[in-house]
């Protein structure tokens, strides 16, 4: 294993910049199931790019979420 030293300022600048990834991706999360899960399927489904099967586990995954609006 290797080590590396760094700063405690790199440190908390690092530190820093990983809390506002988090805060961001769970943003972008919470904004993603504003709609209703038949919608987001349907939203795939319409662009002709997905398999009958991916959509199937698509919607079978977005129904197990904890993500999901009910």
């Amino acid at each position: 294993m290797t080590q590396v030293t760094i700063s405690k300022i790199e440190y908390l600048r690092l530190k820093k910049q990983a809390g506002g990834y988090q805060k961001l991706v769970s943003q972008i999360f919470e904004s993603a199931i504003k709609d209703p899960l038949y919608e987001v399927v349907e939203d795939f489904r319409s662009t002709n790019l997905y398999s009958q099967d991916f959509l199937a586990d698509l919607e079978d995954g977005l129904r197990k979420s904890s993500y999901k609006k009910v």
